[in-house]
């Protein structure tokens, strides 16, 4: 199964190069004339079948108002740098990969 992440915009988009093997699309190249609000990143990864990466709960509070599809990871880890979040994605890739595959989970939560 491929990983397929919807980042937020708080989460660089160089996390892209650091986990090649998973298909992840920065919201910051989601096409659009606007800025991008949460609701119409929610919709697009609803869309194409994403999975949204965020540090915000507005994603989690989304969730909460329309269930899921799509589904949220969500770090809850503090200030860490785009290599920790890759390294800390890698070591928990299998997990992921379960919770993606779980009709009954919508959120998995990573703290540190």
């Amino acid at each position: 199964m491929t990983i397929r992440l919807i980042i937020d915009e708080n989460i660089s988009w160089r996390l892209k190069r650091l986990l090649p093997d998973w298909e992840i699309l920065p919201s910051n190249e989601i096409k659009t004339d606007i800025r991008l609000t949460d609701r119409m990143i929610w919709q697009s990864a609803k869309a194409n079948n994403y999975t949204i990466l965020t540090f915000d709960e507005d994603f989690s509070e989304l969730q909460n108002l329309h269930s899921f599809p799509p589904k949220i990871i969500w770090l809850r880890t503090g200030n860490v740098n785009t290599n920790e979040i890759a390294a800390l994605l890698s070591s928990l890739q299998e997990e992921i990969i379960k919770f993606i595959g779980d009709k009954d989970l919508g959120v998995y939560e990573i703290y540190l």
